[in-house]
């Protein structure tokens, strides 16, 4: 059952649309834009009927509010108002209101256009999760190109995915950066970490799959993925326009080498002036990268890759995310195993 909220300080005007809705929908009656705020802390509706003239927090003020919030701008609202001015119906469409209901108002009219707006949202939001769904597709077919040509990383990218999720479920879990992480969307940002070797397309075969340590040239042609990855990103964005998952994925090309003391590239970032991103993906990325084999070294084993990766906590990496990751290291453990099995390898 859908969930409405009905919010109006006139308290016959709430019981009169709570008694429309009651069976049809899960109803609750508000009497004010502040209560409505305090209850949106547990219960998020499907719509919301708001009246426009309220003390404290007007309409206005409440629509504004809703849509300058991640979690709520998506939420479709019904202004109920006695006003009549076109000004009203202009300033409140303009501001992301779906529609007006004037007062008072015919419960079965009512009725009939939450019901238009609840299907209306439903098809918008099935159709965007279809086109989530290709672009995600899209964009996990170019990840497995780009790993495709190291002939040594098979399930790197797979595996820092994971990796990074566990990281982040951590993260919420302890509260940490929780200002940061609870504007998060995980189901971009987390297909967005794909593209964070991206740049590696531009290195040479010869270089990617050489069967040895590569030389001082070559390595630094290898520390140029990063910004060739932010430049591929760049160059996307300046033709579809930069959303939420472009910025992710930038930051995550650019900054996963990036080590905590300032020692890394491509710019020698250091401490929190690194993208939460890259600080976390330094630490998928590093353990996928140790206990996994390359051409002159075999792979760590997980004890052995978590003593180098603690010796680091402060240099390569940031204190506190190193603490988390040892909090998590045995669920790292359980993915490496499994993918193993498969004799997959990696290549940083």
């Amino acid at each position: 059952m859908k969930t409405v909220f009905v919010v109006d300080d006139n308290n016959t005007n709430l019981m009169s649309a709570k008694t429309a809705l009651d069976g049809t929908y899960r109803t609750f009656a508000l009497p004010s834009a502040a209560r409505m705020f305090k209850l949106m802390e547990k219960i998020t509706p499907d719509l919301i009927l708001l009246d426009v003239d309220m003390p404290e927090m007007d309409g206005f003020e409440a629509l504004e509010a809703l849509k300058n919030d991640s979690k709520t701008s998506g939420i479709p609202v019904i202004f109920l108002t006695a006003r009549s001015d076109v000004d009203t119906e202009v300033r409140g469409f303009e501001m992301g209101a779906v529609d007006f209901v004037n007062k008072p108002f015919s419960p079965p009219v009512l009725t009939r256009r939450i019901e238009m707006h609840i299907e209306t949202d439903k098809l918008i939001k099935n159709s965007l999760a279809r086109v989530n769904k290709i672009h995600n597709a899209i964009i996990s077919v170019i990840a497995d190109l780009v790993e495709c040509r190291d002939e040594t990383t098979g399930g790197h990218i797979g595996r820092t995915q994971t990796y990074l999720e566990i990281l982040i479920d951590e993260l919420f879990r302890t509260e940490t950066y929780l200002d940061i992480i609870s504007e998060w969307d995980m189901s971009i940002l987390l297909p967005s970490a794909q593209l964070h070797d991206v740049g590696k397309i531009t290195v040479s075969d010869i270089i990617l799959n050489k069967p040895g340590k590569l030389t001082d040239e070559e390595f630094n042609t290898i520390r140029g993925h990063c910004c060739e990855g932010e430049r591929i990103i760049d160059s996307i964005v300046s033709k579809a326009g930069e959303d939420d998952f472009s910025r992710h994925a930038r930051l995550f090309a650019g900054t996963h080498h990036e080590k905590w003391d300032g020692s890394g590239y491509p710019r020698g970032t250091a401490g929190t002036d690194i993208p939460l991103e890259g600080r976390l993906m330094a630490i998928a990325d590093v353990y996928d990268a140790l206990t996994s084999e390359r051409p002159y070294k075999k792979a760590f084993t997980h004890e052995e890759a978590l003593k180098i990766m603690t010796a680091e906590r402060g240099k390569h990496f940031e204190p506190l995310l190193t603490d988390l990751f040892i909090n998590v290291a045995e669920e790292f453990a359980a993915v490496n195993k499994a993918t193993k099995k498969y004799n997959l390898t990696y290549n940083s």
